[in-house]
């Protein structure tokens, strides 16, 4: 009895012994965007790479596609992601110069060999961390106006001010807010400032910092003025912002005023020139003889 578990385990186990397994070797620090990386696939046994390739997993499609420097249909070309494969014996690397965000996911090496029940390594997914920069805009501002908003904001004494800090990464960051001369933090996005001073006036930076990444950083100065309450609505930031719009409606409006009346113009210019009268064209022809030209006596009946 002992000596059929023995064997039935031999028999289990011979198969194995037959087909090499590939092991895919990630990254051991994390990705950044724009770093150098490379993966390699490597088999147990020294066996032939030649019919082995990598293969990345499409999270829209949710199936995985071939990748090759030369591919069409189901397979993906390696210069749209900017990767390089390269064969060594024993050996199969797939590099990427530049690595960009939309390059993340899973990937996995994969033999031709059909027979091979382990023919693919385990997935390993690559992270690409990132941050972009900051963006600060003060709230109740239209999307319009955040594209025109500079980075100073003039407002009056006694109003509400709402300043939002907004950055994209990879994962979310902790976004702190201080200002310049004093030793206060605020932990949030936002910045308020109620009833505002002329003490409030100066730099204000809004800092966001990546959680696992130290080396992603940024950083948003705004300066902020408090006027008199007096002061023109024109000076402010928010009137400033409605005259540029005004401004740019206004000549927009008379841009397509012109274009219209050009077009009129034109089009009734077309419509005055008709076809040409030939009677208006016509003047009469009167029979004249020769004998009575000098008394001026000929018929005055027009020919025509």
């Amino acid at each position: 009895m002992k000596g059929f578990f023995i064997l039935a385990t031999l028999t289990l186990v011979y198969p194995r012994w037959n087909y090499a397994s590939l092991i895919l070797q990630g990254p051991q620090v994390p990705v950044e965007e724009g770093d150098y990386l490379s993966l390699e696939c490597q088999s147990d046994l020294d066996s032939n790479m030649t019919d082995v390739h990598f293969e990345k997993f499409s999270k829209h499609m949710q199936k995985w596609f071939r990748l090759e420097p030369y591919a069409y249909g189901r397979y993906r070309f390696c210069s749209y992601y900017d990767m390089e494969v390269s064969r060594e014996q024993g050996s199969l690397s797939l590099s990427f110069s530049h690595i960009q965000s939309y390059m993340e996911g899973s990937y996995r090496c994969v033999s031709n060999n059909a027979a091979n029940p382990e023919n693919s390594s385990l997935p390993v997914y690559i992270p690409v961390h990132y941050m972009r920069e900051i963006t600060v805009y003060k709230e109740g501002v239209n999307a319009v106006s955040r594209y025109f908003q500079r980075l100073d904001l003039r407002v009056r004494v006694g109003e509400d001010v709402e300043l939002n800090c907004n950055v994209s990464a990879s994962m979310d960051p902790q976004i702190t807010w201080m200002k310049e001369g004093e030793d206060w933090l605020v932990l949030s996005s936002k910045l308020k400032l109620k009833n505002v001073r002329v003490e409030d006036s100066g730099s204000y930076t809004c800092v966001a910092q990546h959680p696992s990444i130290s080396s992603l950083k940024r950083s948003r100065t705004v300066n902020v003025t408090v006027l008199p309450e007096d002061a023109p609505w024109y000076d402010t930031t928010e009137g400033r912002l409605t005259l540029m719009i005004s401004a740019s409606g206004v000549g927009l409006l008379l841009l397509i005023m012109s274009v219209s009346i050009c077009l009129c113009r034109r089009a009734s210019g077309r419509k005055r020139k008709g076809p040409i009268d030939d009677r208006s064209q016509k003047k009469p022809v009167y029979m004249v003889s020769t004998e009575s030209l000098p008394s001026n006596n000929g018929d005055k009946q027009p020919l025509v």
